[in-house]
């Protein structure tokens, strides 16, 4: 059974796939509302009896909330040995700024921003607890898009900006790209030891040109470009925290040691995918 602790975006894709070919999935949400979704402080007996656990849910000022809230329940399914795989989604700004440089996966982590760094800690704590005794999948992800969560939805909305800096580029990846990567990672036989892997499509990217390609989809001006040195200080520091950053994150030692390809190489194809989608379920405007 595969437990997803936390069925946002990125979670819901993966339980959705490995339903599909056939498990059986529970999860957690905030708003547990449907059939195997669970809240998330009721989730000790779940976690015993998962054979396969995937978290998601992000770290906390004071750590993992799964490891806070959760830690006999874990420790009960590690010594009893039905749990056989964890993955841990995480997050590519562990890495920190690299000047648009390339970063593989054995590269050090150098995080910057506190949100990282607390990533980071997470990603320790999960080694630490299941060191030696079931294989850890640290899957350190690009910006997460999908169905509903994309440069279409923002220019719909009219909140999408097109902001020039030439050579700035960002990662991203394609939510069903997350879930095939889980699945193939929690179906293979390996050591009980930790991996790294790098959930970024082929191609890092400018924002503009995300935002331009997306508004050619449907047939819309691009908003106006603006050079992000005259956006920068009516920028949020959230924002501001992105825009400081800068890496090419590559996927090659990933899609080797998971055997696959991305079903969306770059943000064209998943862009384009999303818009045939909701066309063909009378979603698109």
């Amino acid at each position: 059974m595969l437990l997803v602790l936390g069925l946002g975006h990125a979670g819901g894709a993966v339980a959705r796939l490995a339903r599909a070919a056939g498990w059986a999935v529970a999860g957690t949400s905030r708003a547990p509302d449907a059939p195997g979704v669970l809240p998330f402080a009721a989730a000790g007996e779940a976690i015993r009896a998962a054979t396969h656990l995937l978290i998601t849910t992000p770290p906390t000022e004071t750590g993992d909330p799964v490891l806070e809230a959760h830690a006999a329940a874990v420790e009960a399914a590690l010594t009893a040995g039905g749990l056989r795989w964890v993955g841990y989604v995480s997050t590519t700004g562990v890495y920190g700024d690299r000047a648009g440089a390339s970063v593989d996966e054995t590269a050090e982590p150098t995080p910057a921003q506190p949100r990282s760094r607390r990533r980071l800690a997470a990603e320790q704590a999960w080694r630490d607890v299941t060191m030696g005794r079931v294989p850890l999948d640290l899957m350190r992800a690009g910006g997460i898009y999908g169905p509903g969560r994309s440069a279409l939805d923002d220019l719909r909305a009219g909140k999408a900006r097109r902001i020039v800096r030439p050579g700035h580029v960002f990662t991203r990846i394609h939510s069903d790209d997350i879930a095939q990567a889980a699945l193939a990672a929690m179906t293979q036989d390996r050591p009980p030891v930790p991996r790294v892997l790098h959930l970024v499509d082929d191609e890092p990217a400018e924002s503009a040109a995300v935002v331009a390609y997306a508004a050619a989809l449907l047939g819309m001006d691009p908003p106006p470009a603006i050079p992000f040195e005259d956006i920068r200080a009516t920028l949020s520091p959230m924002a501001l925290s992105f825009w400081s950053e800068s890496r090419r994150v590559t996927n090659a030692m990933t899609k080797a040691a998971l055997g696959l390809a991305w079903r969306y190489p770059s943000y064209r194809e998943g862009l384009a995918a999303i818009l045939a989608e909701e066309r063909r379920q009378g979603l698109a405007q």
